[in-house]
């Protein structure tokens, strides 16, 4: 701002985005009738009071008066930017300088480097590339919802930046239908922009066996699914049995991944294998089948029989080995107590029942000197 005694001339820096208008305005708080004029970064006259001085289309008169000058700039690009000047034709001649600044909008980002399908196993490097920002926009990764880092590079283009973000990694089956999404973010920009790729990845199936039965029982019925996960999903699943063919093809029924046994009995026990492949190989799963008769189960099942036979034989062989462990300790402490008796019982006194006891002839001196 300039001032003097006399007056005030004064404007605001403005901040506009790419592509919309811009008002620059000049102010002066006492004028006598001397015209204002506006000044372009390059210093051409662009109005001087109502009378415009440069033949651009896009700029335009709003308001002119001896204490105001307004002017607008349509469609504003990158290279408006820099600094006016506003003069007021006194002696001398007073200026104001006000500094346009445009915000380059970003372009929408595009990823690359997406192999479709990729292979679990793969080395992949995803980029995101965004133009046009100013000043340079940033750029975000989100692996479904969550954020995961990248390596960002900025490149100056004119007045404007291109933003490459880079992201790397090996991919695996948890990738596959996994969303990767790249953000930007600007300035200039109410929301971020978005762009997002689906990740579609082939590895090897992987197979799981679901029975129905949890205690199969001679003439129930059994359902077995060979429960399979790869991609691409194999359509034909092989049912075996014991490395061979299904023995019974009229009891034991294949419908795609199911394997169906009616009327079990003891012939069905054995390793019942499902076999599954596509293009990238080949996996199996097994299931061991042991066919019970339901009348040696009883009532409660084998489990609750099985139980309680343990634990009676646990209790049982518990109270034999007290039982041993008492008279054992009880014998041999009568017998210690006996053979320390024994030729003592017609001493007559302490001294002589020490000596003539058996086993205590040897130190008969010693037990002596105890009784002093």
């Amino acid at each position: 701002m300039v001032h003097s005694e006399e007056d005030q001339i004064y404007n605001q820096n403005v901040t506009v985005v790419e592509g919309t208008s811009a008002n620059m305005t000049c102010r002066v708080d006492y004028n006598d009738n001397t015209s204002l004029q506006w000044s372009n970064p390059a210093q051409q006259t662009l109005f001087f009071g109502d009378k415009k001085a440069l033949r651009d289309h896009r700029i335009e008169l709003v308001r002119a008066s001896s204490q105001e000058l307004t002017i607008r700039i349509n469609d504003i690009s990158l290279s408006d930017e820099g600094q006016y000047t506003c003069s007021l034709f006194t002696m001398p001649v007073k200026t104001t300088k006000a500094f346009l600044t445009v915000l380059g909008v970003p372009g929408r980002p595009e990823i690359t480097g997406f192999t479709k399908p990729a292979m679990e196993g793969d080395i992949i490097t995803l980029t995101c590339t965004t133009t046009g920002s100013k000043p340079a926009a940033r750029i975000q990764w989100l692996r479904n919802d969550k954020e995961v880092q990248g390596t960002t590079h900025v490149n100056a283009t004119g007045k404007s930046f291109t933003v490459r973000s880079t992201l790397q990694f090996e991919v695996d089956r948890w990738d596959d239908g996994v969303a990767y999404t790249c953000s930007v973010e600007h300035e200039s920009l109410p929301n971020p922009y978005m762009t997002t790729e689906v990740l579609e990845v082939h590895y090897v199936p992987h197979l799981e066996i679901k029975h129905s039965l949890i205690i199969p029982q001679e003439g129930q019925y059994l359902k077995l699914e060979c429960v399979s996960t790869g991609n691409p999903i194999p359509d034909l699943v092989l049912w075996s049995k014991d490395g061979g063919e299904l023995p019974d093809i009229e009891r034991m029924i294949v419908e795609g991944k199911e394997l169906t046994i009616t009327t079990l009995n003891k012939t069905d026990n054995g390793t019942y294998r499902c076999e599954a492949s596509n293009h990238l190989g080949t996996s199996t799963a097994e299931y061991i089948l042991f066919v019970y008769d339901p009348n040696a189960l009883g009532q409660h099942g084998p489990d609750h029989a099985l139980i309680g036979g343990v634990v009676a034989v646990v209790v049982f062989i518990t109270l034999c080995l007290i039982i041993v462990l008492g008279r054992y300790l009880a014998r041999h402490k009568g017998t210690y107590l006996t053979h320390e008796a024994k030729g003592a019982e017609d001493a007559p006194d302490a001294d002589t029942a020490i000596i003539n006891a058996e086993g205590n002839h040897m130190h008969a001196e010693e037990k002596k000197e105890y009784f002093i």
